[in-house]
């Protein structure tokens, strides 16, 4: 039946056009954002998701940066450990020198104070940002530690959690070698003291040992950040981004739709006056 009244015609074809429009934008909008999820409205699910996994990321770069300073912190402490161990080498030199004839035990004093004084100075200054892991108290009030910020760990639908890593403190400083060593007058006195450097030395390189291996930890941590922080901005890429070479063929496909779609209505909308010759 034909109606002047009501054209089912027009009505399909505007309803089709509105719908072909509504892909358009839709479409132009990914290309101009360059996400397929931009918004909540888009896919409400894969927003939350992905918004959630944005924050993570956002931590994790506080956490790269909390081992960074760690890293530092470490790396700090242990070259002053490391000069330390080198400084003991040669005092350990000097004392085992002392237990010769016909030696100067004045001059061999003098140098023994003089590199007592020198490890003294390493511990004091072996700090980085306020925190000295040689020392017995690492950051001026009372902490024998340094907590480093390691990973951000979540389970199912909880609240993250903060991991963190205690670096111990080395203590060179509770050695006092320079208030302790035996002072060097006569052979025996030398013994004596070889024997306070060898204990003092041990101390030092295992004291040095530990903050390499702390420093390495530290290191392949702040490694690992990077590489899962990568991995999760890549994983957010694959739920929100736009697959650029398919939006610009349905672009072009639903432009060719509209032009069609326009015609379409055009002719829905002339039908009626086709009646008229019914009348002639």
């Amino acid at each position: 039946m034909s109606s002047i009244l009501t054209n089912n015609s027009a009505m399909v074809a505007l309803q089709t056009l509105k719908s072909i429009n509504s892909n358009l934008g839709k479409t132009q909008s990914m290309i101009s954002t360059g996400k397929e999820v931009a918004s909540a409205q888009d896919n409400s699910a894969i927003w939350a998701i992905s918004k959630v996994m944005e924050s993570d990321v956002t931590g994790f770069k506080a956490i790269s940066d909390s081992l960074s300073l760690g890293e530092s912190t470490v790396a700090v402490a242990s070259a002053g450990a490391e000069q330390i161990v080198e400084t003991l080498k040669e005092m350990k030199q000097l004392a085992v020198s002392a237990q010769s004839e016909n030696v100067n035990f004045t001059q061999i004093q003098s140098d023994m104070a003089e590199k007592t004084a020198q490890i003294t100075s390493i511990i004091g200054a072996s700090q980085f940002n306020g925190a000295n892991l040689l020392a017995t108290d690492v950051d001026g009030n009372g902490a024998t530690s340094l907590t480093v910020l390691t990973s951000l760990d979540r389970v199912g639908t909880a609240a993250p959690t903060a991991s963190t890593v205690a670096i111990a403190t080395v203590d060179l400083e509770a050695v006092d070698i320079e208030g302790n060593l035996t002072a060097i007058a006569s052979a025996a006195d030398a013994a004596t003291a070889l024997g306070e450097i060898e204990g003092y030395l041990t101390t030092a390189i295992d004291g040095a040992a530990a903050l390499g291996a702390s420093a390495k930890r530290l290191s392949d941590q702040n490694m690992f950040i990077g590489k899962l922080s990568d991995a999760m901005k890549s994983g957010i890429g694959a739920l929100v981004d736009a697959d650029m070479e398919e939006a610009s063929a349905r672009l072009q496909a639903l432009q060719v739709q509209q032009q069609l779609g326009v015609q379409s209505l055009s002719i829905a909308n002339q039908a009626p006056q086709t009646i008229l010759s019914l009348f002639r």
